[in-house]
């Protein structure tokens, strides 16, 4: 029996992709799977210690609410503005895909700074990781907030940093040092803005790698890929704020 002989030269058939999606949007999909796992893990170990602890700190008042709810207008409003990027990007205007995606930016960095600004407050009124002035019971309450909200702003921060490389490019990296510069030369030693400095190190280390090594010019399918992550750490936030500062608000008559 002869052997079927292949032709050669022929275009050959590619199987589609999963659901007929990018194959980028596909990894962002999974990796935001896996990133939805360990904040629910931390989402209902929080909800669990407030749960089982009837002595549970409620250490928000009215200016922490206040404060809480203007960082979740600036997230809700990035959200918008990403929207509008995205729409921008798809048909094909440079110009206003990268001013939308500078507006999110704004309002991203605003959530940073109004969160560092609140951490800063409750630092300062004693509460630690390891410690918690309201209630000598419930001494976990500091370290289920910090590693929740902390876990979110460091999300927030590196999402800044992945939309700042997607509007700007390596135009970008000069801006970054100088935030680093700002926040570790401008910051008392023990502030919450010069501890995070090394956050942004970090990323603009790993931008300038990507930048350098696998330079591009980045097309409306990746604005869509970073919409996707901002959304996502957006909606993050949506469970935080009624879980972590309305049900932990002091009410005073």
């Amino acid at each position: 029996m002869s052997d079927m002989a292949v032709p050669h030269g022929m275009a050959g058939e590619f199987e589609p992709s999963l659901f007929g999606a990018y194959s980028k949007k596909i990894g962002m999909w999974l990796f935001l799977l896996s990133d939805t796992l360990t904040f629910g893990a931390l989402l209902f170990a929080y909800s669990y210690g407030r749960i089982s602890n009837p002595d549970w700190p409620t250490p928000f008042h009215k200016e922490s609410i206040i404060n809480a709810t203007i960082m979740t207008g600036c997230l809700l409003s990035s959200s918008l503005t990403m929207v509008l990027g995205v729409l921008a990007a798809r048909r094909g205007d440079r110009s206003w895909t990268r001013n939308w995606i500078l507006f999110t930016m704004f309002f991203g960095v605003a959530f940073i700074v109004l969160h560092g600004m609140e951490w800063t407050k409750l630092i300062a009124e004693g509460m630690t990781p390891s410690k918690n002035p309201w209630s000598s019971t419930v001494q976990q309450f500091g370290g289920t907030f910090f590693t929740l909200t902390g876990m979110h702003m460091m999300h927030v921060t590196i999402g800044v940093i992945y939309l700042g490389v997607v509007a700007l490019r390596k135009k970008f990296l000069p801006i970054l040092l100088i935030c680093w510069l700002a926040a570790w030369l401008g910051t008392p030693a023990d502030s919450v803005f010069h501890v995070g400095a090394h956050v942004i190190l970090i990323g603009a280390i790993v931008a300038a790698m990507i930048m350098f090594l696998k330079p591009k010019d980045y097309d409306a399918h990746d604005v869509e890929i970073a919409g996707l992550y901002w959304h996502f750490v957006d909606l993050v936030w949506m469970f935080i704020f009624p879980l972590v500062y309305l049900m932990s608000t002091r009410i005073t008559g």
